[in-house]
């Protein structure tokens, strides 16, 4: 059935220049700590024309715990304050086009609108869940911009890596069989996995922090064969809004570097859970020790079985 729906735009207006604005449309990692469904978005900035063009691929998980994912054509004008995009053939969302336009309200608010065309899209389903997507795209952006400065301090942006001198098959498959770390790390105690798609892993996991402190939180993981592993936590523990990561393996001449990523938002009105009178800065350090102290755990699981691999 042929879609006659005609294109169709939403509008808000935000505390925050123009620019910072259109900085945060062409820039989409932060959309995947700050929107409730996006898991991973990723830049591809290869082209000829860069930074006129890019494409961008998003994915997200829905309610009932299935993930999309969409790749979109863009054309970014900076002086225009406008950007355009267009989802590709292969996208879940192919024939979407539309654009962001931005209007400097004043030196420092700015009116953001966001428009598309989901005419060529031929199911109910698809056309909710292109609306659907660019509520949540909106807000986000909205979210990101009003509240930067806050943002600031309420997000821990961190990177752990780590030599290896073997193949990214192997360090891969440590970090990849998440089924198996109650086994092979003794912070994880459970974790009850499902991955009905190939690739896609939908688990819940008991954990401890190195000060004791047990934690039960659910994950959706999308998995790139041995170039990288995304996450994000959609069953959150108290301290976070959102925890979001990767698991990166970077061959070099000489082996791999393994890295770990994490970006971790704190919820000011769970600080007390850390004791009374905690503070941001508090928390952040408290985070910044405790989640890169299970990751490097797991990374060098990873190093020691490569390297065991590449002696055998």
């Amino acid at each position: 059935m042929v879609n006659s729906q005609a294109p169709v735009g939403e509008s808000c207006v935000v505390d925050a220049p123009a620019e910072v604005v259109l900085g945060l449309i062409a820039d989409p990692d932060p959309l995947h700590y700050l929107s409730p469904t996006i898991v991973y978005a990723e830049r591809d900035t290869t082209g000829p024309a860069f930074p006129a063009r890019d494409s961008v691929t998003v994915w997200t998980v829905t309610e009932d715990e299935q993930v999309w994912s969409r790749t979109q054509h863009r054309t970014l004008d900076s002086d225009g304050l406008r950007v355009a995009f267009e989802d590709t053939v292969e996208s879940t969302l192919a024939g979407v086009h539309g654009a962001w336009v931005l209007r400097a309200v004043s030196a420092d608010k700015t009116e953001i609108e966001l428009t598309q065309d989901t005419s060529a899209l031929t199911s109910p389903e698809a056309v909710a869940r292109a609306e659907g997507a660019r509520s949540d795209l909106l807000s986000t952006v909205a979210y990101a911009a009003g509240n930067r400065q806050e943002l600031s301090d309420l997000v821990v942006d961190f990177r752990d890596p780590l030599f290896a001198a073997g193949s990214p098959e192997d360090a891969y498959k440590i970090l990849y069989e998440a089924d198996r770390w109650p086994e092979r790390l003794a912070h994880v105690s459970r974790i009850d996995m499902t991955e009905d798609v190939p690739g896609i892993q939908f688990f819940d996991m008991d954990t401890t922090t190195s000060d004791g402190a047990p934690h039960t939180t659910r994950s959706v993981r999308i998995c790139f064969p041995h170039s990288k592993i995304v996450y994000k936590q959609i069953g959150l523990p108290a301290l976070l809004d959102a925890h979001t990561g990767h698991w990166l393996f970077t061959p070099t001449r000489e082996g791999i570097v393994v890295e770990s990523r994490h970006v971790a938002v704190i919820k000011p009105s769970a600080l007390p859970v850390l004791g009374e009178g905690t503070t941001v800065e508090d928390a952040r350090r408290y985070l910044r020790r405790v989640l890169s102290t299970n990751s490097m755990t797991n990374l060098r699981l990873a190093k020691e079985f490569a390297e065991e691999q590449s002696r055998a």
